[in-house]
């Protein structure tokens, strides 16, 4: 099929479908994805615990992982398909295929050059992002030579990252969103099988790693051939287009980036605070991710195409519209989210990691992180919408200001908790996890702002009163959760069959009266339309 009937037929299913389908789609595919992460959690805690070499490993994943987000799904992502859409919409496919063979080129060049010196300068970024480790040798050089096999991974998920962004842009949402699968499956089979072949098991997580990236690599070069986008490199740093992205995307390292910044910059604090503290982020941390994963960055990354044609071709009101419904999703979905985290932190943790080398203390020191993160869930999903609303419209400035502004916060916020709670609790991390919520409410907040300000974004009259009867749905269903759990059996003591069951009979449960009380109070599905009142 010529390409630019493939592209007729993807516009046509795109407007048959609607966002709201397309949203359900990607957050399907990312949910299974999720789930498996899960599994592969639940494994790397059970033989690596939160001990010193767990600390080590989730240092030298999580920062190229860090560094994916920059160059594969945010900061890039976010500069160049406006671009691409612009390119879709004003000129000819053989345009757009030269735009992608040499934003490919310039792109994974200069990605291999970062990996290439991050594994060279191992020590030195191990010093820059841990600095705490400096003071055990033995927990140092083991996440030195950690990194020097996690960091090639960086080139082949940002290639990942960026054949799904051309996949986005052409409504291929599901490709995309199933990707990440063959990271967890690569890491369950390195739990399960690979351990057994090295004295330290958390190698064979670190081979896993890489190879998950050259999987998933490959996995995306097929849809690119059935569109006919398959890049053919040519490196060209003086090309209209790539300068078009590059200039967009300098900035927005920081703009769309923030609350990755502030969770790696918690994990550098927590890097002198007590063995664990690393470990006990990370497992709270991936809690939060679920509804970050599945449905904040599912909205964002289904709205920004629709955002930039709507910007490119002028129309104000449908581009204010979709930014509403982005934020309808939102609001729905992170504010019971946000209640439930709260109230089931322990038992959710219990129920999925409290098994061999992690134990109680561990969990419960966890649960507590996680409470304070469930308090930042709703800023920190909101500004995954709210900065498509300035990358759409290639206004990149506003969000890197506000994004400096929040890192600042964040940074007085980890002194002004963080410290304290330290010295006076043991709970230092905690600290760690309020400051991230609460600069991240700064970060939306002043967002939200600048949108409103400038006339390019107004709410719609029914959206007011859709939050009240997400909040007062919300408050009955957290009061019903916090009543369960006071005649809820001892969950340490039960089988990890029954503490699944009985956390599924909460989580059923609460959803169900969330559900139905929204219902009883008005709530259709109409209120989720692009274009309803």
């Amino acid at each position: 099929m010529p390409a630019a009937s493939i592209e007729v037929t993807q516009e046509k299913g795109s407007k048959k479908s609607g966002l709201l389908g397309a949203s359900l789609v990607f957050s399907v595919m990312t949910m299974l994805s999720r789930v498996l992460g899960l599994a592969r959690d639940i494994l790397i805690a059970s033989f690596a615990g939160a001990t010193a070499n767990a600390d080590a490993f989730f240092i030298a994943f999580k920062v190229p992982q860090f560094l994916r987000r920059l160059f594969a799904e945010g900061a890039f992502s976010q500069a160049f398909v406006p671009v691409l859409s612009e390119y879709r919409s004003l000129k000819s496919f053989d345009d757009v295929k030269l735009l992608v063979d040499k934003v490919a080129a310039c792109l994974g060049f200069s990605v291999f050059l970062v990996a290439t010196l991050a594994v060279v300068a191992a020590p030195v970024v191990a010093t820059l992002f841990a600095p705490g480790f400096v003071s055990d040798p033995a927990k140092f050089d083991l996440t030195v030579d950690l990194m020097r096999i996690t960091f090639p991974y960086l080139f082949f998920i940002t290639l990942t990252g960026f054949a799904g962004a051309v996949l986005n842009s052409f409504h291929y949402f599901a490709v995309p969103a199933l990707t990440p699968i063959i990271l967890n499956l690569w890491l369950i089979v390195a739990a399960v099988y690979g351990a057994q072949f090295f004295v330290e098991p958390v190698y064979a997580l670190a081979f896993g790693v890489l190879l998950a990236g050259i999987t998933q690599f490959l996995f995306q070069l097929p849809f690119l051939m059935k569109i006919n986008l398959l890049p053919s490199p040519k490196l060209d740093y003086k090309d209209p287009g790539v300068i078009q992205v590059m200039t967009l995307m300098v900035p927005a390292l920081f703009g769309v980036s923030v609350s990755q910044l502030n969770l790696l910059l918690d994990t550098v604090i927590a890097s002198f605070l007590p063995t664990g503290s690393v470990s006990w982020l990370y497992y709270s941390d991936r809690l939060m991710e679920l509804p970050l994963g599945v449905f904040a960055i599912a909205v964002s990354t289904v709205i920004l195409p629709s955002l930039s044609r709507k910007h490119a071709t002028l129309s104000k009101e449908e581009f204010s519209h979709t930014l509403d419904w982005g934020i309808r999703m939102i609001l729905f979905i992170s504010i019971p989210a946000s209640v439930a985290l709260f109230f089931l932190a322990e038992p959710i943790l219990i129920s999925l990691f409290q098994y061999g080398q992690l134990g109680a203390h561990d969990v419960h020191m966890s649960s507590l992180s996680l409470q304070a993160y469930s308090l930042g869930l709703l800023p920190m999903m909101l500004i995954k919408v709210l900065a498509s609303g300035f990358y759409a419209r290639k206004n990149t400035k506003t969000p890197v200001k506000v994004g400096i502004v929040a890192m600042v916060a964040n940074m007085v916020f980890n002194l002004m908790l963080a410290v304290p709670l330290h010295l006076y609790l043991g709970i230092g991390f905690v600290g760690l996890a309020l400051a991230t919520g609460l600069s991240s409410l700064l970060n939306a907040g002043l967002l939200l702002f600048f949108l409103l300000r400038r006339g390019v974004f107004s709410f719609r009259a029914s959206t007011l009163s859709l939050l009240l009867r997400i909040l007062i749905a919300s408050i009955l269903m957290g009061l019903a959760i916090f009543f369960g759990l006071q005649e809820a059996n001892a969950w340490s003591e039960m089988t990890w069959v029954g503490r699944i069951t009985q956390l599924l009979i909460f989580v059923l449960g609460g959803l169900s009266v969330y559900l139905i009380v929204v219902g009883s109070l008005g709530l259709r599905l109409r209120h989720f339309r692009v274009h309803s009142g």
